[in-house]
């Protein structure tokens, strides 16, 4: 396990899953959480290829932070499929302040864990992090 600056450790888990999405696009998207009690950040959902958008979004808590790398498939104005891997840093607003404490204070440390992530996201609500984002940050 590596250890974050902030002394949560990142389980080999998050980035092995990580690879899988990225190289083998095994998932569309990982829900990751970090385990307080053991100080570690652990996958918590893992998405199939076949889900979309509203299932990733239905995974993130409504008053609990998470971390989530999504992978954004779209076209581009020439009609040539891409992709790109997003870091999303879910703290909603009626989450604890503790806990967006802890989010926050390792949010780079495992973001650095994850080899690839080539846009990154923070969000507070869902407005901030809807499809009309993905699609402005993608491009």
């Amino acid at each position: 396990m590596a250890n974050a600056a902030s002394g949560m450790a990142v389980h080999d888990d998050c980035k092995l899953r990580f690879m899988e999405l990225k190289a083998k696009r095994t998932h569309r998207f990982i829900v990751y959480k970090i385990e307080e009690a053991q100080k570690q950040v652990v996958v918590e959902t893992l998405g199939d290829p076949a889900k979309g958008y509203e299932d990733f979004t239905k995974c993130l808590p409504a008053d609990e932070c998470r971390y989530a790398v999504y992978d954004f498939e779209y076209l581009t104005e020439g009609n040539v499929p891409k992709s790109r891997i997003f870091f999303i840093g879910w703290s909603p607003d009626t989450a604890r302040v503790r806990s967006k404490m802890i989010y926050a204070s390792s949010k780079d440390r495992f973001k650095r864990e994850l080899d690839g992530i080539q846009i990154e996201l923070q969000a507070t609500d869902p407005s901030e992090m809807d499809l009309d984002v993905f699609k402005s940050r993608a491009n």
